[in-house]
């Protein structure tokens, strides 16, 4: 196969080890995507950026469907402008070898699946860069259920866009041309969209700032740092309403009795109810530690 080959996929995304899609794309786990529904954008982005991820986030788009969260895994598509002699043979390889129908923006769309999320290079394109209308977009909504799409490049039929409910779509921008002079050259393979890279399967994570690309070993990890981060900070203002710690101590490293104050809250306190699959063993003794080195470290100065 030359468009969405199972095993060039799984050559380029070796870091994931667990179950894939049929078309080879990592299948992060439907639960680690309910999940991260709950998430903000920064919660997503911290944990990334300190393992060296530089270039997985976009922020200039609209948005289709006002604040509406966008999740899902990644079908990526990448366009170039339209040479004669490369679209023929593109298309000669799509249609007559492979059997696709139409053109290349429904080779992609026939395709999802639930939870995925179209993420599309279009070169900034939108005179002639339309890639889905009223009609694309509502067959994304039916294949995926919950996805959406991430364009860069353009949209038509906005007016009957925002009329599908449970839909989101990330775009650069609005024309009535429909899509023409344009090739696919890459269909599930890495994707430039703004200054981020998106890889197959990467988690698509859509807020009110901007887009994330998680990749699909990381979602996991992701997702539970968001959710530690954001338990600690609903009994973190609860303790400065209260006054019991000051904002120097909630904003630095907790000690041992903070945790402790911390745990029994979080095991007793409604809030954290939906939260009680995580575990705080080890944030408890890596403060037991710093709290032990520091007490050597002022033994020795004695």
């Amino acid at each position: 196969m030359f468009f969405n080959d199972p095993e060039t996929i799984i050559r380029l995304t070796p870091e994931w080890k667990g179950e894939r899609l049929p078309d080879g794309r990592p299948k992060v786990s439907e639960d680690v995507l309910r999940r991260m529904r709950k998430i903000t954008f920064e919660e997503a982005w911290g944990p990334l950026w300190n393992l060296g991820y530089r270039y997985n986030w976009e922020t200039n788009f609209r948005m289709s469907h006002g604040s509406d969260v966008l999740v899902g895994r990644a079908v990526t598509a990448v366009m170039v402008p339209k040479r004669p002699d490369l679209d023929k043979a593109l298309m000669d390889i799509g249609i007559k070898e492979e059997g696709h129908k139409g053109f290349y923006n429904q080779w992609v769309i026939d395709n999802l699946v639930e939870d995925d999320v179209v993420v599309v290079d279009l070169y900034d394109k939108i005179f002639e860069g339309t890639y889905v209308g009223g009609n694309l977009s509502t067959a994304i909504k039916t294949r995926t259920k919950r996805g959406g799409a991430v364009i860069w490049g353009g949209v038509r039929d906005l007016q009957q866009i925002v009329k599908i409910d449970g839909l989101q779509v990330y775009y650069r921008g609005v024309d009535p041309t429909g899509i023409g002079n344009c090739s696919m050259t890459g269909y599930n393979t890495p994707c430039r969209i703004g200054q981020a890279i998106c890889m197959p399967g990467d988690v698509v994570l859509g807020t009110l700032s901007g887009v994330i690309f998680i990749p699909a070993q990381h979602a996991e990890m992701v997702v539970e740092n968001a959710e530690k981060s954001h338990v600690r900070d609903i009994f973190g203002f609860d303790r400065l309403q209260s006054k019991t710690y000051t904002t120097a101590q909630i904003d630095t490293q907790w000690t041992v009795a903070m945790y402790e104050d911390f745990i029994n809250w979080f095991n007793t306190d409604p809030r954290a109810e939906e939260y009680r699959h995580l575990t705080w063993e080890k944030e408890l003794e890596e403060a037991r530690e710093k709290e032990k080195d520091a007490s050597s470290a002022v033994q020795v100065r004695l």
